[in-house]
């Protein structure tokens, strides 16, 4: 029952997460297409505003429960290594943590990352890893 409540949260947040990375790169940096300079800042920040509100907390929840959700599922290591699916499962955790230790950084301790400033790089590591997910069962 622990495991079924701690998947749906899980995957709740990486959707919140996830979604806001999907509306930012497809539909909110094409705002300059139909805005002017100043229009852009004003409306991307009234969105904002609300968005740094509830996503990075997502993000944390969703690293958070896929540790969790790791340890229940990861299995022990065999005689001859790790198997595909602890593979798979090795790197969306890699990716995971990666993408939270990002975000924490950005919205607790206010670091900024060094490389990919936009969110094209963390959108494509969430696909890899929504990928890896449908996969890592075949």
């Amino acid at each position: 029952m622990l495991y079924a409540l701690i998947h749906t949260i899980h995957i709740f947040s990486v959707v919140i997460y996830g979604g806001f990375l999907f509306v930012d790169i497809l539909f909110l940096s094409k705002m300059k297409q139909t805005l002017d300079g100043d229009e852009v800042k004003i409306a991307r920040e009234a969105i904002m505003m609300h968005v740094r509100k509830v996503v990075p907390y997502a993000l944390m929840i969703a690293v958070a429960s896929g540790i969790y959700l790791f340890t229940q599922v990861f299995g022990k290591i065999g005689p001859h290594g790790m198997s595909t699916f602890q593979e798979a499962l090795s790197i969306k955790a890699f990716l995971g943590l990666w993408l939270g230790l990002r975000g924490t950084n950005q919205k607790l301790f206010g670091i900024n990352p060094w490389l990919f400033k936009s969110h094209l790089f963390p959108f494509t590591l969430v696909v890899i890893i929504i990928f890896l997910s449908q996969a890592i069962y075949l």
